[in-house]
Parts: C-alpha cells; structure tokens; sequence
C-alpha cells in the first residue's frame, strides 16, 4: 500500500482537502511509494493567514533565542540523519553518503544563521549632525516562501529557510512533489526543537500552490531554485507584485584542463563531479575543456577507463556508484538528448543507455555517458541535460577555453585545473561566471560565502546563503534622532548644512 502524505500547517500534519494528488516515486524499483496532496488556492491561502499571525511573535524573540531554536533543529536533525539520509535516497535515487551531503550542507547554513544576533547589527553615527544621531536597524519582511527542486530535498530548503527564520520571518515551504518527505521531516524536527508553531510550514502543490503563493499580498518574498524558464517567469511575477525575489535556474558547467594539469586528479574530479547524484546537480560538471590535442586524447582516455568501470544500482546499496534518476520521464529526456548528440555528430565514448539491474528492471537507470568531439552548436552542449552526460569539447588554447563558459548562456559554476598559479589567476579574473574552482570540480561556497551563478542561471541582485542572504530576507529602516535640549529654535526653510 502506498502512504498518503500531509501538509505541515500550524504545527501540524494536515490533510489536503483538494481532492488533488501526486505520485512519489521510489526510483531505484520504479514503483510509486507514496501519493502526497497538491494544495489548493483556499488550503495556500490559509497557510499565509497563520504565517501571518505566528511571525508577530516570532519576531518578538530576540534573535538570539531565535538562534538557540535553531541551534537545536540542528542537534536533531544531526541525531535523525540516516532516516532523514534514507528517506532522501528512497526519494530521490542519489546514495546514501550522498544524501547525508545533501542534509549536511543545509545544515552548514543553519549553523551561520546561528550568528544572527550579530548579522543583524545595524549602524550607528553620533553626531551625524549638530544633536543628532543617525542610526539604521534591520526588521525581517514577515512572511517568506521557498520553492525548492528535487534534486536537494533537504539543503536548498534549509538555505532558503535558514535565513528567513534567523531573521524573524514566518517561512512556507513548496517543496518538490518529487520528494517530499524529507521536508516534511524537517518541519516536524523544528517543532520538536521549539520553534512556534506556524513559523515554519510546508504547502505541497504543483504550479497552482506556487501561482497562489505569488499573487498573495501578504507574502513579501519569494526563493526558488529550479530551471531557467521557471526561474525567469517567477522572478518576473513577483517583481510584478511587489515581492522581493531569488530566482536560481540551469546550468551548464565547464571544467578547463590545462595541458600543465595532473591528470589523473582531473580525470577523477571528472567522474565524480559529472556522474555523482546520476548529474542531477545544478552544480554537475557537465562540459570538460581540455586544452590541446595531446592533452585531450589523454584525459578522454583516462576518463573512459575511469567511468566505464562505475557501478550505477540501488540508491541504498553501499556498493553503487550513483543511483537512478528521479522519474521515467527523466531517464526518457536524458535518453533522448544522447540520441540527438550522435544524431549531431559527436563521438559517443560510453553509451549509458539501455541499464538493467537484476531485482530492479523498472527503476530508472542512466549509466555513465561520454561524448568527445561536440561543438558549440550541438544541443548537448548548449542544453541542460540534467543527466550523467559528460560532454567534451577540445579547445585549441587557453583564450579558445576561457571563451567557452564565458560565453555560454549560463553562468553557474566553472573550474580549472592547471599547475600554474598565473594561469589559474587570469582565469579566474576574467571567466563570466558566478562560482570558480580552482583543482575543486564543485565549487560550492562554504556557508559563509554566497552561492549564485551569473546570466541565465541566476535572477536578482543577491544570491543564497552567507551575507547577502540576510540582506535579501531583511528590510533596513534608518532613523535620524535629535532630543531637543529646551532651547527654542526658529522654523527652517533651507536643507540643514550641517
């Protein structure tokens, strides 16, 4: 029998009343584990109206006990890992350890929003004029929503959240109806650490939760992470309704191999950073650059050896090197944009097509593919696969390389591996894109810099996580204060000069 999952209203779970529901898959045997509800207008609206009310008191508390609650989400969801870890993979199809990642770095960015006592300093001028002081405080906007992708169940929520909450807003999460578990998971862990009830709540829905949640009035920002048309049309939306907005869409991430380069470390960043979580990250390195034929046929030698050998299974079994994409409608686009690179001319290296698992037939399996020879123009490298597709396009110098992520519509990650300290330095000053690595094939900022890539990739002025995320979920007001000392003073008509 398949579970039938709630909305996390007020504190609880909460039955949908749509009528409207969802498949979750469990990817790795292709069967449908669960049906969770898609929200109405009337259950969406409802959700906002308790926001309302709890984010009063929730912004009374001073911020430091705001963060001793959050302090203690993090302790249980440290003591719930590996059921939070296997309902995750059960979900979504990436492993295990991967899994833990995924909570684990959400959690890096609650651990910062535990400094909010002193992210959310304001400042202060004596004297900014004769017998005033000038001083400016940040207030959190009220109510928050976060709409997450299904390929981070647990971090992208929690960095969109984090912040939010810190800072004495009421959040509403619309997670993935791909796998929802996990967030609803993470509602009932701030509950048991003490957060107040309504503060943080969890809507499932389809495009009608989320058109809800952007017409409301009472709803002042929106987060979201998914693809680039989505991402655009949102951010679009709720500039239109006065909404502040964070908008994260595709990707399309290059990794430049200088002929310099230990190749051996590229080749292994390579198979773990294009095939890990079967490629459904936004930060995949999808494209690997390398410069110079000599430089290319090695590396594509080393990583055909490398990859050819990796196990794709069952998401919980320790020996798998990736798991199964998320739906059949997954596997069915990846499949499809592999055909069209042969179609278009590129040199197939490793077919990942047709994989069968014994006891697991009907999950939805994608093994490791590589494509050599593409260019510019093929659809394999200008689209986002979302897949384990490795696409390598040969550059015939560094300027040839440099231009290849520069220009690309997305600007989302990039790395180079070189030896050379120069080189890395040039490239890392004049790449048009938002994240670097240098010798590091993910390069995700820790929880105190910002994540956000460039161009199509992102939309807004401030990214996720460290100081731009308490910028975006707060609100400065300035005052200017003068206590009259009891001498009269005649009306002024001119701007003061001093």
């Amino acid at each position: 029998m398949t579970q039938t999952l709630t909305h996390f209203i007020n504190g609880a779970g909460v039955e949908g009343t749509s009528g409207r529901f969802a498949d979750v898959f469990h990817p790795a045997v292709g069967e449908v584990a669960a049906q969770v509800p898609l929200a109405s207008l009337e259950e969406v609206n409802n959700a906002v109206e308790v926001a309302v009310k709890a984010q009063v008191g929730w912004a009374g508390l001073n911020a430091q006990r705001r963060a001793r609650i959050l302090g203690r989400f993090v302790d249980l969801a440290h003591e719930n890992m590996d059921e939070l870890a296997t309902a995750l993979s059960n979900e979504h199809g990436k492993t295990f350890d991967d899994a833990k990642g995924d909570v684990q770095r959400g959690l890096e960015v609650v651990e910062f929003c535990m400094g909010a006592p002193h992210l959310m300093k304001g400042e202060f001028s004596d004297q900014s004029g004769t017998g005033i002081d000038t001083y400016s405080m940040r207030q959190p906007l009220g109510v928050m929503a976060g709409i997450s992708p299904f390929n981070f169940p647990a971090m992208i929520p929690l960095w969109q959240a984090g912040p939010a909450l810190a800072a004495g807003n009421a959040f509403i999460l619309k997670p993935s109806e791909r796998d929802p578990s996990v967030p609803l998971m993470l509602a009932d862990l701030f509950k048991q650490a003490g957060m107040p009830d309504g503060v943080f709540q969890v809507v499932n829905g389809d495009k009608a939760a989320v058109d809800a949640l952007l017409d409301h009035p009472a709803v002042e920002g929106v987060g979201f992470v998914g693809s680039t048309p989505i991402a655009q049309s949102i951010y679009t939306t709720a500039a239109a309704n006065g909404k502040r907005a964070q908008c994260f869409g595709g990707a399309k991430n290059h990794a430049i191999i200088m002929p310099d380069a230990d190749l051996d470390q590229a080749a292994d960043a390579l198979i773990g950073a294009a095939f890990g979580a079967a490629g459904e990250r936004c930060m995949a390195l999808s494209v690997a650059v390398p410069v110079g034929k000599e430089t290319a046929d090695a590396l594509v030698a080393k990583v055909f050896e490398k990859a050819k050998d990796l196990k794709v299974g069952p998401s919980l079994d320790p020996s798998s090197d990736f798991g199964p994409v998320v739906t059949a409608e997954a596997k069915a686009r990846i499949e499809a944009a592999i055909e069209a690179g042969v179609k278009e001319g590129a040199e197939l290296v490793l077919d990942g097509r047709g994989v069968k698992i014994d006891g697991h037939e009907n999950g939805f399996y994608v093994g490791a593919t590589i494509f050599d020879k593409a260019t510019k123009d093929m659809s394999i490298y200008l689209d986002e696969i979302f897949g384990p597709v490795l696409t390598i396009v040969r550059a015939d110098d560094f300027e040839e390389a440099l231009a290849l992520p520069s220009e690309h519509e997305y600007g989302n990650g990039v790395a180079i591996f070189t030896r050379d300290g120069d080189t890395a330095r040039e490239f890392t000053r004049r790449v048009q894109v938002g994240m670097v690595g240098v010798n590091v094939p993910i390069p995700v900022p820790i929880a105190y810099y910002t994540f956000g890539g460039w161009k199509a990739s992102g939309f807004g002025d401030l990214n996720q996580h460290g100081a731009d995320a308490f910028k975006f979920v707060t609100k400065t007001k300035s005052v200017t204060s003068r206590w009259p000392s009891g001498i009269k003073e005649d009306a002024s008509f001119v701007m003061p000069l001093q």
